[in-house]
């Protein structure tokens, strides 16, 4: 077992801090490669988060309010998103228009085809190089699944750290 903490390996959970470093060291990966793939579709300087959140915004094609935005990629700060949504209009690729007191954002035609690059880059550098299995699918969705249910045990137990 590889722990990124001995002093974390637990009676209760031992293999809890190996499940932790895992996470941590895919966590990067992945932060890395959405950087350098948006870098290779065109767009470098970027980061994670304003890989994320381009994504997010691109996501159905349909306009998106900040709190919506922060709610579903579950970050509590919303002024790291909307330093991210300011520097992609700043780049042309994301744009803001006032609905009421809110702003609803939109990516742009530079913005559609930038993601239409990093669709292409992803299926030649991530996707085909993925093991092919006959169950490859059903494996993703498990994952996600899985993925999904830790982060809400991550949140529940970060607001009972809160509450102490």
């Amino acid at each position: 077992m590889i722990a990124a903490s001995s002093h974390l390996v637990s009676d209760r959970a031992p293999d809890l801090s190996a499940v932790e470093f895992g996470l941590m060291i895919a966590g990067h990966a992945f932060n890395r490669w959405i950087v350098r793939c948006m870098a290779a579709a065109g767009l470098p300087d970027l980061t994670a988060i304003d890989v994320i959140v381009f994504h997010h915004v691109y996501h159905r094609q349909r306009g998106k309010k900040l709190a919506d935005i922060c709610f579903t990629l579950n970050i509590e700060d919303t002024h790291i998103v909307n330093y991210s949504l300011k520097k992609l209009e700043r780049l042309g690729v994301v744009s803001g228009q006032r609905s009421g007191k809110e702003v609803v954002y939109s990516v742009t035609p530079k913005g559609s085809d930038i993601i239409a690059r990093y669709v292409d880059v992803r299926e030649r550098c991530l996707i085909d190089g993925l093991p092919g299995s006959s169950n490859g699918l059903e494996f993703s969705q498990e994952l996600a699944n899985l993925l999904r249910g830790l982060s809400g045990v991550y949140d529940q137990a970060a607001r009972a750290a809160t509450s102490l």
